[in-house]
């Protein structure tokens, strides 16, 4: 009992909201929630119209450069940090899926440990671009910010290394922006948006948009 009394008085100093008997009829909960997913909905339309207008020809070059590369025998290595790193994953799974080679350089946890511990985060992109890359290959890389320094050292190798580069970045564009207009990255198509979940929803959609025009250019090819 004692156990007990002790549980309730914790609950009700550091969790008093749990405590609290609010009243809400469903009705306001469906209503909260259809107002919530209709302005995620126009969120969503809304940035990607704004990339549409912005990139609409690039991403028809991008994707006939991909297609032309893949014909003659390119890979595909995919980059990224945390969220976007499972947007390289899912790159390189859809790119397989459809015959392009392809492979995503945030798989092998012990590559990535092994140089982030030995030689320092920043080059746990770089050293696998050296490692697997080869002129003619496509280096894609995808940052919500831009910003991320083992993204733009990857770039730069694979721009020397006579690579095809492709950046994805949000908000301003950040340093994969710069690289751009320095001629390092050949493609960049940035979300204006600073809200990370919109940026890599519009990032999916570019990404699949250039898979498939990749896919089908290759096969007419």
């Amino acid at each position: 009992m004692k156990d007990t009394e002790t549980a309730g008085r914790f609950s009700q100093q550091f969790y008093p909201f749990l405590q609290q008997q609010e009243t809400v009829s469903l009705e306001t909960v469906l209503a909260d929630v259809k107002t919530s997913t209709l302005q995620k909905c126009a969120d969503v339309v809304e940035l990607r119209t704004k990339v549409l207008l912005e990139y609409g020809g690039e991403i028809a070059r991008c994707g006939e450069a991909l297609a032309q590369r893949f014909a003659n025998g390119a890979r595909l290595l995919a980059f990224g940090n945390g969220g976007s790193a499972t947007d390289a994953q899912d790159v390189a799974a859809d790119c397989v899926l459809r015959g392009l080679p392809a492979i995503s350089l945030t798989n092998d946890i012990a590559v990535v440990t092994a140089v982030a511990n030995d030689v320092g985060f920043e080059n746990v992109f770089r050293r696998q671009v050296i490692a697997f890359g080869r002129e003619g290959d496509i280096a894609f890389g995808i940052s919500t910010s831009g910003n991320s320094r083992n993204i733009e050292m990857a770039f730069e190798t694979a721009h020397k290394m006579k690579l095809m580069t492709i950046g994805l970045s949000g908000n301003e564009g950040g340093k994969t922006a710069e690289l751009h207009r320095a001629g390092v990255v050949d493609f960049c198509f940035t979300a204006p948006l600073d809200y990370i979940p919109r940026i890599q929803e519009a990032h999916a959609t570019i990404y699949h948009t250039l898979i498939e025009l990749a896919r089908n250019g290759k096969e007419l090819s």
